[in-house]
């Protein structure tokens, strides 16, 4: 037999079943060979066979062109074409199971028998935004090749932009758009309140006094939208505004009225700076002085100013108590010069007292006589 087909000249091919191949003789397309053996013409070499494994499911061939062509009853039975307009995007499945996405103004090619094949086809132009299912689908098979996955946690706002235009805010959770055509941004925004501090600020004030001042403020977006539309960075124009309030506030009083309303804030100013931070969507809460440091030799001075004061106030406190007591023992002797029992229980008490201090007691006049050489007084 081998003999034979080599006289007559013939060649023997054999495709398995997870093959398909397309024939050629002469350089022209003949056809598509399915599985099992096939015996063809093959006289000087004019037979070429172009063999397709289907496990790569696509059709990659020079000869796909000729074979629409010329063959195209032959084409339509063997393969499934999947052609997207210029603003669309399809995704094919593959025996139900996503199998890939194409972007806009693309042909692909398969082949049927390495289906079952289905498309469906989306308007990127019209409505970009992927259906929150199918969103889960594709990223499960890994496919968002032609999509942009964007993800809002609590507590935060996303903006959407298409091309650097704003579309829309986007709330907490995940979201997925098409990309082909276009570029797709996304911008965070806390929501969440915080605190911003303005460190080392150095004021003058009215007494020509230079201070280094800390001021710490709490704020919160409340409106993204705003925050990032109207002003480049808005926690920066918050630090701005802050810092003139401040100036122009504590410029005006002088070192002692710094330091006795270290706590609060002019309340003008105050206002001034929450206006101006609503009208870009930021909601101040409090704004407080945190610190108030002074150059070294007026922390010299103040402490000389407090030593100072406080000694004078505790002279005052010795002087009163001084006073007290005197009174105290002139009420004491009044009471004592109308009370002869009440002089002698004192006179028994100082006696108490002498006899801790010594060891022996001599008395040569009795008792009598050792209290009146003790104390002795007159009516």
């Amino acid at each position: 037999m081998t003999i034979l087909s080599k006289i007559m000249g013939r060649t023997r091919v054999l495709i398995s079943e997870d093959e398909r191949a397309l024939h050629l003789w002469k350089g022209q397309i003949m056809g598509v060979l399915r599985p099992g053996e096939h015996v063809l013409a093959s006289r000087k070499d004019r037979l070429e066979i172009e063999v397709h494994n289907l496990v790569r499911p696509e059709l990659v061939s020079v000869y796909e062109t000729a074979l629409f062509e010329k063959l195209p009853d032959v084409a339509n039975e063997h393969f499934t074409v999947i052609r997207t307009a210029r603003e669309e995007v399809a995704v094919i499945e593959r025996d139900g199971r996503i199998h890939g996405v194409i972007g806009p103004d693309t042909k692909q090619v398969f082949w049927t028998d390495a289906g079952p094949w289905t498309f469906q086809l989306f308007d990127v132009a019209s409505d970009p935004a992927i259906d929150g299912k199918l969103a889960r689908r594709l990223g499960a098979e890994r496919k968002f090749d032609n999509a942009t996955v964007i993800a809002v946690g609590d507590g935060q706002a996303g903006l959407l932009f298409f091309d650097g235009a704003f579309q829309r805010r986007l709330e907490a959770g995940v979201h997925a758009f098409w990309s082909a055509g276009r570029i797709i941004q996304n911008k965070v925004v806390d929501l969440k309140r915080q605190t911003i501090d303005v460190t080392g600020q150095e004021i003058l004030t009215r007494d020509r006094v230079t201070l280094r001042v800390n001021i710490s403020a709490q704020y919160q977006v409340v409106d993204p939208v705003k925050a990032v539309m109207e002003v480049k960075d808005f926690a920066d124009a918050l630090y701005r505004a802050l810092q003139v309030a401040f100036r122009k506030t504590l410029g005006a009083m002088t070192l002692d009225q710094v330091l006795e309303q270290k706590v609060s804030v002019d309340a003008e100013a105050a206002a001034k700076v929450k206006a101006d931070m609503a009208a870009i969507g930021i909601e101040v809460s409090e704004i407080a002085l945190k610190d108030v440091i002074l150059p070294g030799e007026m922390r010299e001075i103040l402490n000389q100013v407090v030593a100072a004061e406080k000694e004078a106030e505790a002279n005052v406190i010795r002087r009163r108590e001084e006073t007290n007591a005197t009174r105290s023992l002139l009420n004491t002797a009044k009471v004592m010069a109308d009370n002869p029992v009440m002089l002698r229980l004192k006179e028994l008490e100082a006696l108490e007292i002498v006899a801790g201090q010594v060891d022996t007691i001599t008395v040569h006049s009795g008792t009598d006589g050792l209290m009146n050489d003790l104390v002795k007084l007159r009516g």
